[in-house]
C-alpha cells in the first residue's frame, strides 16, 4: 500500500541528455488531489526535445521529475476528492487552465495566463494535482488498454490543430513531417474523411504514413521539387486546401505557404527553435487570401474529444505503440529515438 511505502523509483532530468533513474520520495495526497500508480507512460516528441537540449521553458525547471503522457490505476485520493477512488482507471492529462483568467474566457484555455503543468510520467506513481484532478482526469473504461489511453494528449493537441485549422470532410490536406505527431494528423486527418497527402523524408515512414491514411505520398529525399509534386496531387494542380507543418524547420514552414491553395490555410503545428525566423512572400500570402495558423497545446474540451476517439477504437493505438521497456531502460530508449529509429511511440513500464 502508499502509506507504508516511503520512496519510488522515478526519472529524474539534470540537463543535456543527463535523465537519471533515482530513488525519490514517495508522493502523497493532498486536498483534492490523486496518486496514481503509473501503468504506461509514453514517449513523446516533445520529451525527445527536452533531453536532447536539457531543458523546457514552460513545464519543468531542473532537476524536474520527467514525462507527461500517463495512464493508471488510482493508489490514493485526497480530502475532498469524491469522483474517483483507489483502484479505478484513469488517464491524467498534463495540464489545466484556471478557467478564470482572460484567455480562459475567451474559450483559448491553452494558452492560459496560470496554465498548470504537470512532469513526473516517468516514474512508479505520480501526484495529479487538485486542478487537472478537478477538469482532465477521466477515468478509463475497461476494455480500453492504458497504454492506449495514455494517447490522450497528444492526440488532443492534434484534434485542436485540425479544428482550428476548419477541417472538413472531403479537404485534401497535406501534413509534412511523419514523426509521432505527423503520422497522428494523417490517421485523425483520415478518420475524419479529409485526403492526405504526406510529405515524408525517411524510406520507412512511407509505410507507416500508408498505414494511418495517406493516399499519397511525397518523399522529400530524390524529390526535386517538393512543392510542384505535392500540387500535382490536387485538381489542375492549384494546392491543397490545409496544411499542416509537423517537422518544424524553417523550410518547411515556406513550404506549407507554397502547397495550399489560394483561400486555404496553413497551420505552423511545429515549434521552431527560440530565435527561429522564417521568410515568407508577403504578396502570395496577401492576393491569394491565406490564413496562417499556429496550434498550441490542448483544451479540456479536445481532451475529451480525443479520448472518445481512443475509446471508440477507431484510432490505431496498438500499431501506433511500436516499442515497450522498463523504466530503467529510459536512457537507452531516448538514445534510439534520436538515432531516428523506426519507433512511433514507446510504452515505458515502470
Amino acid at each position: 500500500m502508499l502509506t507504508q511505502l516511503t520512496e519510488m523509483n522515478a526519472a529524474v532530468l539534470y540537463g543535456q541528455e543527463d535523465v537519471r533513474i533515482e530513488r525519490v520520495p514517495m508522493p502523497h495526497p493532498e486536498k483534492g488531489e490523486i496518486v496514481v500508480e503509473v501503468q504506461a507512460a509514453l514517449t513523446c516528441g516533445t520529451d525527445l526535445k527536452t533531453y536532447r537540449r536539457g531543458y523546457h521553458a514552460k513545464m519543468l525547471a531542473l532537476p524536474a521529475l520527467f514525462g507527461h503522457e500517463l495512464a493508471g490505476v488510482v493508489e490514493a485520493v485526497g480530502a475532498g476528492v469524491t469522483r474517483f477512488a483507489a483502484g479505478m482507471r484513469v488517464v491524467a492529462l498534463n495540464s489545466a487552465p484556471c478557467g478564470k483568467c482572460f484567455w480562459c474566457a475567451r474559450q483559448q484555455e491553452n494558452l492560459c495566463e496560470d496554465l498548470l503543468f504537470n512532469n513526473g510520467a516517468y516514474a512508479e506513481y505520480i501526484r495529479i494535482p487538485a486542478r487537472i484532478v478537478e477538469k482532465n482526469t477521466l477515468v478509463v473504461p475497461s476494455h480500453v488498454p492504458l497504454e492506449h489511453a495514455a494517447l490522450t494528449e497528444p492526440l488532443a493537441c492534434v484534434v485542436r490543430g485540425l479544428e482550428e485549422s476548419g477541417a472538413r470532410p472531403g479537404d485534401t490536406i497535406s501534413v509534412i513531417g511523419a514523426g509521432p505527431i505527423g503520422l497522428m494528423f494523417i490517421h485523425a486527418a483520415a478518420l475524419s474523411g479529409l485526403r492526405v497527402i504526406a510529405v515524408v523524408k525517411r524510406p520507412e515512414q512511407v509505410e507507416s504514413a500508408r498505414l494511418f491514411g495517406a493516399e499519397e505520398i511525397v518523399r522529400t529525399t530524390g524529390t526535386r521539387d517538393v512543392i510542384a509534386a505535392v500540387r500535382g496531387f490536387t485538381e489542375k494542380g492549384r494546392g491543397v486546401d490545409i496544411a499542416i507543418d509537423a517537422a518544424a524547420t524553417p523550410m518547411t514552414w515556406q513550404w506549407a505557404v507554397d502547397m495550399v491553395r489560394r483561400g486555404g490555410t496553413v497551420n505552423f503545428f511545429g515549434g521552431c527553435a527560440v530565435g527561429t525566423r522564417v521568410s515568407l512572400d508577403t504578396n502570395r500570402l496577401h492576393y491569394n487570401d491565406i490564413t496562417l495558423k499556429a496550434s498550441f497545446h490542448h483544451t479540456p474540451a479536445t481532451c475529451r474529444r480525443a479520448f472518445d476517439l481512443v475509446v471508440s477504437g477507431r484510432f490505431k493505438c496498438s500499431e501506433y505503440i511500436t516499442g515497450r521497456a522498463r523504466l530503467m531502460e529510459l536512457n537507452s530508449v531516448f538514445r534510439k529515438l534520436m538515432d531516428r529509429s523506426n519507433d512511433i511511440k514507446t510504452a515505458i513500464i515502470p
